[in-house]
C-alpha cells in the first residue's frame, strides 16, 4: 500500500510516518519503481505500536526501547515493566506540575475582580515572575 492508504489505516499523517521512518522508529520502506513508498501489513503493525505507545505518552526515546523489545522474543518482560513504571513516575511528576500550576492559577483567578479597574493580581503575577523580583 501507499503511504496515503497507510496513514488512513494506522490512523497516523503521511508526515509522521516518514518522519518515523526518518528517525529509525520504522524501517525504511520499500520503493516502487516511480519511488514511492510501499508498506507492507508489518510496516503497520509497527505503525499501530508506535501510535499506541505516543497515544499512552511515551516519548520517542521509549518507543525506540519498547520496539526493540517488542521485537526480541527473548525479552524479559521485567525489562518492558520497568521502562513502563519509569514512564508512570514521569506521569505521576507531571500531574502534580499541573496540579499546582492549577491550583496557582486558580488562587490568581480568585483573588481578580474581573471588573473595569486596571488593577489585576493575574496579570501583576506575570510581571514579578510568580513573585521572584519584587
Amino acid at each position: 500500500m501507499n503511504i496515503g492508504q497507510a496513514a488512513r489505516r494506522s490512523g497516523l499523517s503521511a508526515k509522521m510516518i516518514r518522519y518515523y521512518e526518518a528517525i529509525g522508529l520504522l524501517r525504511p520502506a520499500q520503493r516502487s519503481d516511480s519511488g514511492y513508498r510501499l508498506y507492507q501489513q508489518e510496516d503497520l503493525h509497527s505503525l499501530a505500536f508506535i501510535k499506541r505507545s505516543r497515544d499512552l505518552g511515551f516519548s520517542l526515546e521509549e518507543v525506540a526501547k519498547l520496539l526493540t523489545l517488542w521485537q526480541d522474543r527473548q525479552r524479559a518482560s521485567a525489562d518492558v515493566k520497568a521502562l513502563a513504571m519509569q514512564h508512570i513516575d514521569e506521569l505521576n511528576r507531571r500531574i502534580e506540575e499541573l496540579v499546582s500550576l492549577r491550583d496557582t492559577l486558580g488562587e490568581l483567578v480568585a483573588h481578580c475582580q474581573g471588573d473595569d479597574r486596571p488593577d489585576c493580581p493575574i496579570l501583576k503575577d506575570l510581571a514579578n515572575g510568580g513573585g521572584c523580583c519584587h
